[in-house]
């Protein structure tokens, strides 16, 4: 029973971890289009995200920026010695934002923010190779931020707001590697815990010493998700006092922490046409060390499982070129390290060093009105990686192979101002 519910605690960790170690960061049209950069670019409401002390620069004193992306991805696993191989079938992800601003003076500004940086969905052949690790996972978060924006004397500003976060998680997986009931149907367990919510706050800095040149910084906070009485579902497990747990559902608590994140950069405006950006991201992964799980009730021993995250760097760049009175031109490009240790690699986050490759356009259909069009193509660098954490009979049974994962995401989105 302890090692069931071991790997159990592992799969937890890696649902909810995926969607943080694997996040395609999409919140933003115009900002993904130049390499996902914008702590210090002025343009438009997507400040919101990127750096709320930007959004009391903006001219308008009223601005809304909305969009959503389709997100196509694909997980390839190949182990030669063994002939093992498999690839996801993913439904596609729709990850979308609503920011909107508001002058109430030439030095504050209030607003809005509603996005999904959490949000994906894994899903492999059922009963394959590494079913006793994950068959599909489901994870789903929406943060809502009212924002305050203060500009002190011409050059400098600051901004923020607290973060609600609501989300939902759900994944299944095979208890081991061999066990079936009577009728051979493999031993599963289904993990669900939906109104899921916990708080946490962003603030960032903006310095302008020139009308070119800006530098911005954000930070947001780590936000630790509690879940209180989930659901644990086991199915298809034979009815023997041999069986490592009986048929039916079973509680879980679980405090699941998100990182917190750093975020510098800054901006170069060069004539009327012409913008670059570099942003540089730190997430600070290393909260994840472990993760204890008290499942219910009490006669059902609680577990903790070491994750050992290191913190992980993201370097980001951008260019803007108006090309006209209608047309806005972007492009870009960021490296993203993995979070993911060395011993660690699992197919529930199959998460290497990526490099994103943007680009977009601007169309403006009126002075008040923008169409905003992105698209971001995620290669991951193919890794031969192994998770030794998974124990059967008292053994370590290491899972490994070649991953190859890639990502295709366009976006669309409007812009008002008034």
């Amino acid at each position: 029973m302890k090692k069931v519910l071991s790997v159990l605690v592992l799969l937890l960790v890696c649902g909810v971890t995926y969607a943080g170690g694997y996040r395609v960061s999409l919140q933003g049209q115009r900002s993904l289009a130049m390499g996902h950069t914008g702590v210090a670019v002025v343009n438009n409401a997507e400040l919101a995200f990127f750096n709320p002390a930007g959004l009391v620069y903006l001219e308008n004193k009223l601005n809304i920026a909305a969009g959503v992306s389709g997100v196509f991805s694909d997980v390839a696993f190949q182990n030669s010695e063994f002939g093992q191989q498999a690839q996801t079938d993913s439904p596609t992800g729709t990850p979308f934002y609503f920011y909107a601003s508001y002058a109430v003076s030439e030095s504050i500004s209030v607003g809005l923010a509603a996005y999904t940086p959490f949000g994906s969905s894994v899903e492999y052949e059922q009963d394959w190779a590494g079913s006793h690790l994950v068959n599909n996972i489901e994870l789903a978060a929406i943060y809502i931020q009212p924002l305050l924006s203060v500009k002190l004397g011409d050059v400098f500003s600051f901004g923020g707001g607290p973060i609600y976060v609501s989300g939902s998680v759900n994944f299944n997986r095979n208890l081991n590697r061999t066990l079936t009931d009577i009728d051979g149907n493999r031993s599963n367990v289904t993990l669900d815990a939906s109104g899921v919510n916990a708080w946490g706050w962003s603030a960032g800095i903006m310095f302008n010493p020139t009308d070119d040149l800006h530098f911005g910084m954000n930070y947001r906070s780590r936000i630790d998700v509690e879940v209180e009485n989930g659901d644990a579902t086991f199915a298809n497990v034979p009815n023997s006092p041999l069986a490592p747990v009986a048929n039916g559902t079973v509680g879980f608590d679980a405090t699941l922490p998100l990182p917190a994140e750093w975020t510098v950069g800054m901006s170069y405006e060069l004539g009327e046409k012409w913008t670059f950006a570099f942003d540089y991201n730190l997430a600070v992964w290393s909260a994840y060390q472990s993760l204890d799980i008290d499942f219910l009730p009490e006669d059902v021993p609680d577990s903790v499982n070491p994750r050992n995250y290191d913190d992980a760097s993201t370097y980001r760049f951008g260019v803007q070129y108006v090309a006209n009175s209608k047309i806005t031109l972007r492009a870009g490009y960021y490296f993203d390290e993995t979070p993911v240790q060395e011993g660690f690699f699992a197919p529930e986050t199959p998460r290497n060093d990526s490099h994103g490759f943007t680009g977009g356009l601007s169309f403006n259909v009126s002075d008040k009105f923008s169409i905003d069009a992105s698209f971001l193509y995620l290669r991951f660098e193919e890794v031969d990686a192994s998770y030794n954490g998974y124990t059967e009979n008292g053994e370590v049974v290491p899972f490994g192979g070649t991953y190859k994962s890639s990502a295709f995401v366009p976006g669309l989105g409007v812009s008002y101002k008034l």
